[in-house]
């Protein structure tokens, strides 16, 4: 890629996309003393960016929609950013270096592409009938809500994070809800095989009806266009009014492509955050670095970094991968896990389990190194396990403590040992 300067106060920063990447990186920018006076961002939704995380909470009814607002309109007039919404970019002109909407077009000196991803949708028939929903947005969860509150059977298909946390919303709402899994287990890149079924039961036990192993074979039609009813490979037929597809997201990376950029699964971007073109950056959803996308907001955030030094810094930040750490927003459950779901031979594993207070912890460690671990039920050492696993700390001088947590090992480690109030297990 060829080496660019930062923005001067004379460029134009045009920003396709107003999601929570979007608005992190003008959080970012507006702050440094170099930032372009001329900021246009653009976007495809009606309302402002808002925090896309809290839409299950919301599809819940936990927290209202005020909740979600990131910042109002009058915070843009007040950093001299423009802010054009329900508006969609139809092409990129790199030649003339504009953009194209579906209302104007717009020069830009330096150009960022922050369009996210869409729902994945299973290539079955009858996808595109109508009941077939997503969940990516705050129009999806007005939807949602509606539908809930009518009642009636609703299949969610995809047992993952966002799958299970749309199944958890609908059923609060009052929906009859089905979770159709194709894997073996729920969470299956995230959870052991004994975490998952501590979360299975506990599902189950809200109303849930979780099928695992489940194929789709198709969508059927009521013969009015509308959707009647799921059938699996195995035959089995379940009436449903509607479906909310959570099976992974694609990256929005076609006006990338359009453009000429290089493009593989999403629009590629070196460490810089930039594309193949050294004026048009990528960010977020959209974008792939080496074999990377990206659905979690953590690797999202340290982009952003170095997105706002590469424009308006010294443009002397790398972006670099590092590992993620999961947590389930369910209400009442706790759920935090790192590193690799399946222990290798060259693993020790540490395990704890007590059924009275549904606790269970794993931990996978490597020459008294910790690279993973699963906590169900008490998470609050999670970020402790998390920083020693990302500073590659020896452990060994904790091991028989690591499993009762933070205080505990921390005291072996500066030479004051803990006296255990249970038993740890090795596998």
């Amino acid at each position: 890629m060829i080496p660019i300067s930062r923005c001067s106060s004379n460029d134009h920063l045009v920003i396709i996309g107003n999601g929570m990447a979007s608005h992190r990186l003008l959080e970012a920018v507006v702050k440094l003393p170099h930032r372009p006076k001329q900021i246009t961002v653009i976007g495809a939704e009606a309302s402002p960016a808002y925090n896309r995380i809290l839409l299950s909470p919301l599809l819940a009814d936990e927290m209202p929609p005020s909740a979600l607002a990131l910042r109002d309109m009058q915070w843009y007039a007040e950093q001299g950013i423009t802010l054009h919404l329900n508006e969609r970019v139809l092409k990129i002109g790199r030649e003339k270096q504009c953009v194209v909407t579906s209302c104007r077009t717009l020069a830009y000196d330096r150009l960022v592409i922050a369009t996210g991803s869409r729902p994945t949708l299973p290539e079955v028939p009858g996808i595109g009938l109508k009941g077939v929903y997503g969940f990516r947005t705050l129009q999806d969860a007005d939807t949602l809500a509606e539908l809930a509150l009518r009642g009636g059977q609703c299949v969610v298909v995809g047992g993952g994070l966002l799958g299970l946390e749309a199944a958890e919303g609908l059923r609060k709402r009052g929906a009859s809800v089905s979770v159709l899994q194709r894997s073996e287990r729920l969470m299956n890149r995230q959870l052991d095989s004994m975490a998952a079924e501590l979360l299975e039961t506990t599902l189950a036990k809200r109303g849930l009806n979780i099928l695992t192993h489940a194929r789709i074979s198709h969508f059927e039609d009521d013969g009015a266009g509308s959707l009647a009813a799921v059938v699996l490979e195995d035959g089995q037929r379940m009436p449903a009014q509607s479906v909310i597809v959570a099976t992974g997201v694609t990256p929005n990376a076609e006006l990338g492509h359009q453009a000429g950029l290089t493009t593989q699964r999403a629009i590629m971007v070196d460490d810089t955050l930039t594309t193949s073109d050294p004026l048009i950056h990528a960010l977020g959803e959209c974008c792939q670095f080496e074999q990377h996308t990206y659905g979690l907001v953590e690797p999202i955030w340290r982009q952003v970094d170095v997105l706002a030094n590469t424009l308006c810094g010294d443009g002397s930040a790398r972006y670099s991968e590092a590992p993620t750490a999961t947590k389930l927003k369910i209400s009442g459950v706790a759920l935090y896990t790192f590193g690799p779901t399946e222990a290798t031979p060259e693993h020790e594993v540490l395990h704890y389990r007590d059924p009275e207070s549904g606790d269970y912890r794993r931990l996978l460690l490597r020459n008294g190194q910790l690279e993973g671990a699963v906590l169900y039920g008490d998470t609050h050492s999670g970020p402790w396990y998390f920083a020693q696993a990302l500073a590659k700390t020896d452990l060994s001088a904790c091991r028989q403590a690591l499993l009762f947590g933070e205080a505990d090992a921390n005291a072996l480690l500066f030479d004051n040992p803990p006296t255990p109030s249970s038993t740890l297990e090795a596998a």
